[in-house]
């Protein structure tokens, strides 16, 4: 119990604590008056952003654009990194591909979007062997068109690897003899990936996911705040940037009805 208490501290600090902060969503927020000073509007935020503000509801389709592609195509790919290094037989080789795998969590979306633009930019490395070539350059970064396909992109390519640890974890707790028993019984690789491997990670998976519901709406504030200005708000803005720009850049914490705009 005492050493669990330091970790309940900081959660209830940085995590419960400042949800009382959300009380300035009801009100005509100003941040030099405070929250005891701002008036209180009611749900007048609310109808305002919903019923006369086309930028929020770009950035809530967005982030729900985002979103979908996050949980088809981020989601899963650590599952399966997962039961490709879990199928490695050498366990210094396996041992060593994690550790590559692993690096890439540790660097900051200022140096995963600047290794992006060196790679995929207009004067990157890929374009440059593409002329070199004689072929026409591709626009890749700050093209809008793909950009949230890039967005999906980077994001597998930075976490996928670190989110492998837990699959892996619970990949070692399976039973031996099932995979046994169901070679026995001739069941093929795949069968015992369908009936044995899978089942055994339907904890995890569950948990996860629901984990990842709970955060549904914040798809990645820094990653997209560096990229936006290429592709223009519209199609780069989701609800994260979007408070940013208008509450921190613009300070307009309390949304006014369209007729004093």
């Amino acid at each position: 119990m005492a050493m669990a208490l330091p970790g309940v501290l900081l959660l209830l600090l940085f995590q419960y604590l400042p949800i009382l902060g959300n009380v300035i969503a009801f009100q005509d927020y100003e941040p030099y008056l405070g929250i005891s000073g701002s008036p209180w509007v009611g749900f007048r935020n609310f109808a305002v952003i919903f019923n006369g503000d086309p930028a929020f509801l770009h950035a809530l389709g967005n982030t729900l654009a985002v979103l979908l592609l996050q949980v088809v195509f981020v989601f899963p790919a650590p599952i399966a990194l997962a039961l490709a290094l879990n199928g490695l037989v050498s366990e210094k080789l396996k041992r060593f591909v994690q550790s590559v795998l692993y690096l890439p969590h540790f660097l900051s979306w200022v140096i995963v979007v600047s290794i992006s633009q060196s790679m995929l930019g207009g004067s990157g490395l890929l374009n440059n062997w593409l002329r070199s070539g004689g072929h026409e350059a591709v626009n890749i970064i700050g093209n809008a068109s793909i950009f949230k396909e890039l967005l999906t992109s980077q994001v597998i390519w930075k976490d996928t690897g670190w989110a492998t640890i837990l699959f892996l974890a619970a990949l070692s707790q399976i039973d031996a003899s099932l995979y046994e028993a169901a070679s026995v019984d001739g069941a093929s690789r795949w069968s015992q990936l369908w009936h044995v491997t899978l089942p055994g990670l339907r904890a995890i998976i569950i948990l996860l996911f629901i984990l990842r519901l709970g955060d549904a709406l914040t798809v990645g504030f820094e990653q997209i705040i560096l990229q936006q200005g290429p592709v223009g708000n519209q199609v780069s803005d989701v609800l994260d940037t979007y408070v940013y720009n208008n509450g921190v850049l613009n300070g307009n914490w309390g949304r006014q009805p369209p007729s004093a705009w």
